[in-house]
């Protein structure tokens, strides 16, 4: 199974649960701010990137990445577990 990050820029300061509870089916965990980690299997980065969309206004960004090596400073939670 892949390691994804995903990070989104909610422009005009807007809350987005149905975006949350998304990530959150899919077994994401919060790093960051607005960045949220998982792990998934037979998709690539863009096909996630447009399911996500739809939870999104927009307006707002989006990016999703495969990781292979990462390196990180103070995180909310540890991808390591995934």
């Amino acid at each position: 199974m892949a390691l994804y990050f995903l990070s989104y820029d909610l422009r005009k300061d807007k809350d987005y649960p149905r975006l949350t509870e998304e990530l959150e089916r899919f077994g994401a965990i919060k790093t960051l701010k607005s960045e949220w980690c998982f792990r998934h299997s037979d998709t690539s980065a863009a096909a996630l990137r447009d399911h996500f969309k739809q939870y999104i206004d927009n307006d707002d960004g989006l990016m999703v990445a495969e990781v292979i090596d990462w390196a990180a400073y103070k995180l909310e939670d540890n991808p390591n577990k995934l």
